[in-house]
């Protein structure tokens, strides 16, 4: 970024409806307006490809009458969620771990649903499952190889894991399939969830050989049952991930 300047675009920064703030809405020109300090959630678009959660602040600079001369734009981290990576890893549970993607595998996956699913039946709090697919990933490989592959997975992985809800959890279910578990949540909220994860992979994009290689996402979810196992909930996130699938992909497709 250094010696590059902000009206070229860079930054890429979009925030959680999907608009693009450099085109739309910047911090920055808002401040040099109104002479108020701003402040907004972002993503920014971060050199492997995939999105990160910023706080963004910007003020303005003014000469010693007072008038506007300028702004400055800080940012930092929004990492508000308690990151299941950083637990994983403090606790040296590697076993629960995809050593690919490095959010949770499978095996840490099927024990946050037992969890979900005992917590349901004992207190009545529901929960949500998402099943996220990569659409077209076998062209990806096909296209650009195997390497390519594994970054556009770890790219898919950072972008759920990053834009999760506090103790949620978004792991490796197989292949180029991932599972979005969402604690104590709605029809609604779910819905709010996956439709921000479908646009942020969908901005997202790996710089390779001077082209841009970017994916969609098929995403299907349900909500917990009174007295349902999570297998079943697992299945019903499934039926309507196929049917995202069938639809035209790069879709969410919700059943309560």
């Amino acid at each position: 970024m250094l010696g590059r300047s902000c009206a070229d675009n860079i930054l890429r920064h979009v925030d959680a409806a999907g608009r693009e703030l450099c085109l739309d809405g910047c911090p920055l020109e808002a401040v040099v307006q109104d002479g108020r300090m701003h402040e907004a959630q972002v993503y920014l678009h971060h050199k492997l490809g995939h999105r990160v959660p910023v706080h963004v602040r910007a003020t303005a600079l003014r000469d010693p009458a007072g008038h506007i001369q300028g702004a400055v734009e800080t940012f930092r981290p929004a990492f508000e969620k308690i990151n299941v990576l950083h637990e994983l890893q403090k606790l040296r549970k590697e076993v629960l771990r995809d050593p690919l993607t490095g959010v949770g595998n499978r095996r840490y996956a099927e024990m946050c649903l037992q969890e979900c699913e005992k917590n349901a039946k004992e207190h009545g709090v529901p929960y949500g499952v998402l099943m996220v697919d990569i659409d077209h990933f076998k062209a990806v490989n096909d296209t650009w190889g195997h390497g390519v592959g594994d970054k556009v997975l770890r790219m898919v992985a950072a972008v759920l894991d990053g834009s999760v809800r506090g103790l949620d959890a978004a792991c490796r279910w197989g292949g180029e399939e991932f599972v979005v578990l969402c604690r104590n949540t709605s029809t609604d909220g779910l819905r709010a969830v996956a439709e921000r994860l479908r646009m942020l992979v969908e901005k997202s994009w790996l710089d390779h050989q001077g082209k841009q290689i970017a994916v969609t996402v098929s995403i299907g979810g349900a909500i917990s049952r009174p007295g349902e196992t999570a297998e079943a909930v697992v299945d019903r996130a499934d039926q309507q991930l196929y049917r995202s699938k069938n639809e035209g992909r790069n879709r969410v497709s919700l059943e309560g």
